[in-house]
């Protein structure tokens, strides 16, 4: 029996050893957990600081969305600027002569001189440009007896163009004795001109009435505008007592009845055809029907 226990009493002080030996490997182990909290701990409290200070700069103006000192300047100086430009641009173009009229040019114009239109004009030199009544203008030079239709516009930077076309003559009527003289008529009607003799080549209206106003008028010098310009130059006089019954006399003796202005195209081509038979008077104003009278 006591060999036995001889022979375990050395195990059971092993397995003490082995115990303590234990327990001393756990202890460092312990710190090391210790240690490891610790650390973890810090380590913690150094990204809380870390994202407190992240925040903070997230929060804070950044110098992009803070304009520099230097750059507000700027742009306040940019910005007056901008306005004083503005300003003299305005005062340039609205109130100063530098771009005012400084000359008046005139074309188209032939039998009225180029200094009566300008006259009639009154462009008030030195006047800015762009202040410049162009239908004031326009209206004036229009007003004169002599011009058809008349354009203004503004040449940059100081001439007004004036550009007329003249009316042409087509007919004349004399007024008689104790009238004004003989005056020239265009193919609207209008009167507006007064010569000293009676013009070669010009068909003579001889109506009650010679006016714009006036519907008769107004139809024949319609009909002697669109006839052929062959058979214009041989009539003589021109007639008429109502729109409708227009009659002009050929240099031949010859009176044509033309009717109105419609169906100008084929009423010429049947006087035409008409004209080479013996008569006195060639009726065309049906030209479907035409009558020629002894």
């Amino acid at each position: 029996m006591s060999p036995t226990r001889e022979r375990r009493r050395p195990s059971e002080e092993d397995e003490r050893e082995r115990a303590a030996l234990a327990r001393e490997r756990r202890r460092p182990s312990e710190e090391d957990e210790r240690e490891r909290a610790a650390l973890a701990r810090e380590r913690r409290g150094r990204r809380s600081e870390e994202e407190r200070r992240r925040t903070r700069a997230a929060t804070r103006p950044t110098p992009r969305t803070r304009p520099h000192r230097r750059v507000e300047i700027r742009r306040r100086w940019v910005a007056l600027l901008s306005v004083l430009t503005v300003i003299a641009l305005v005062y340039l173009l609205f109130f100063s002569s530098m771009l005012g009229a400084k000359d008046v040019s005139v074309s188209g114009s032939r039998t009225v001189s180029a200094d009566q239109i300008r006259a009639v004009a009154a462009v008030p030199l030195d006047k800015p440009m762009l202040r410049l009544s162009t239908d004031d203008i326009r209206d004036r030079v229009a007003a004169m007896p002599g011009i058809a239709t008349v354009e203004v516009s503004r040449s940059w930077p100081n001439t007004v163009e004036i550009t007329v076309t003249e009316r042409t003559a087509i007919a004349f009527f004399d007024s008689g004795p104790g009238g004004d003289g003989v005056h020239l008529v265009d193919g609207g009607g209008v009167v507006f001109k007064t010569v000293p003799a009676r013009p070669a080549g010009l068909p003579e209206l001889k109506l009650p009435k010679v006016s714009a106003d006036d519907p008769v008028t107004r139809a024949v010098t319609a009909v002697l505008g669109v006839i052929p310009e062959q058979l214009l130059k041989q009539v003589t006089t021109a007639t008429a007592k109502t729109p409708a019954s227009v009659e002009f006399t050929l240099s031949s003796g010859k009176i044509v009845r033309w009717g109105t202005a419609e169906q100008t195209d084929r009423k010429a081509k049947v006087l035409a055809a008409l004209l080479t038979q013996d008569g006195k008077v060639y009726d065309v104003a049906a030209p479907e029907l035409p009558t020629i009278t002894s």
